[in-house]
């Protein structure tokens, strides 16, 4: 493989248009070569020297592209990605990686025994608040870790009309930032022994679950993940406590509202980041924390690197599989009104 890498986007609704088109731009080595979308016109309003398919078979049939990059609907992206697998495509799949975890494992085995790269769109991973918050932990700073408080609310009082709000597989909010809030958890404590999970419609209308608290317990540690979309303000983004500090962060990495806005990586203003972290110790005055700019540049320039055999894949499909798995326990366990038994280390 040799640069650039002609890659290929499939879908340009808002995970489309928002995260994929203006950050695989960014990156040197990756080219956009073509867009598949059934909003041509808006395609070619953004993005006028792209070629813009008509057809997924068009795409995978060309032996211009390199990279696949599925950013549809989550029902879609099993079969989207197989296909392209089995054209000797290297892929990304926007997260969820699929519905369900055996899904996963199957396009898992499918990547390996094709020599392709498939990696899944954790973009949240190169968030500035949790880098910064990765950083802290990983440095002892608190201590040991007791207790992870992690806070993904909104204030969206009205039903849209669009699928992730509809009812069926893959919508809901738990398939939509759980899968952002579980996989930070997982990266910074590992797999748990057991949870349990709430998940629920608070809003008037709601036809698919827009609120979630998911329990995560560990032999000392306890990981709360939280999202609603009824919170006008004022909660924090994440709350750490260990042995020693405690961290408080407030306010939503910058990145999305910078390109819902139009704004691309490495412009002027790009992700200005206004968020307040604090650390506290005992009998101290609170500390400010200074907030490392998150970059979701990195997590491209990670698939170029695996690609051209230059560096690992940053996001494995083995860790999106167990992703996959939690996601899965933590739907039965709210069906169930019970806690699931993880098989964690003791």
């Amino acid at each position: 493989m040799t640069l650039p890498i002609h890659v290929a986007l499939i879908g340009y609704g808002m995970a489309g248009k928002v995260f994929h088109a203006p950050v695989i731009q960014a990156v040197p080595g990756l080219h956009l070569v073509t867009i598949q979308s059934s909003q041509p016109q808006k395609v070619r309003s953004d993005w006028p020297e792209v070629w813009i398919s008509t057809t997924f078979e068009e795409v995978i049939e060309s032996p211009q592209i390199d990279l696949v990059v599925i950013a549809t609907p989550n029902p879609t992206h099993y079969e989207l990605a197989r296909r392209a697998l089995e054209a000797g495509k290297h892929v990304v799949v926007d997260k969820p990686f699929t519905l369900f975890a055996h899904e996963a494992r199957a396009l898992q085995a499918l990547a390996q025994a094709q020599g392709r790269v498939l990696a899944v769109f954790q973009n949240r991973r190169w968030d500035g608040d949790f880098m910064t918050l990765q950083k802290i932990v990983e440095a002892g700073t608190l201590g040991e870790v007791i207790y992870f408080e992690s806070h993904f609310d909104r204030y969206r009082p009205v039903v849209q009309n669009r699928w992730r709000e509809q009812p069926g597989p893959g919508s809901g909010l738990w398939y939509d930032l759980g899968p952002h809030l579980a996989d930070q958890a997982l990266l910074l404590f590992g797999w748990p022994q057991a949870l349990y999970a709430d998940i629920g419609m608070q809003r008037y209308g709601a036809q698919t679950d827009d609120y979630f608290h998911v329990l995560l317990r560990y032999p000392r540690l306890r990981v709360v993940l939280h999202a609603s979309a009824l919170v006008p303000g004022g909660s924090p983004r994440f709350v750490v406590h260990g042995t020693q500090a405690s961290l408080v962060h407030f306010g939503l990495d910058t990145q999305e509202k910078a390109l819902r806005v139009g704004l691309r990586p490495g412009e002027p203003n790009w992700n200005p980041d206004p968020c307040e972290a604090w650390l506290h110790r005992p009998q101290e005055a609170p500390e400010p924390v200074v907030v490392e700019p998150g970059d979701y540049r990195r997590f491209y320039q990670g698939v170029r690197d695996a690609i051209l055999g230059k560096g690992s894949n940053p996001v494995p499909p083995e860790q999106a599989v167990r992703l996959m798995e939690l996601l899965e326990a933590a739907q039965k366990s709210a069906l169930e009104r019970r806690e699931i038994a993880l098989g964690g280390e003791a």
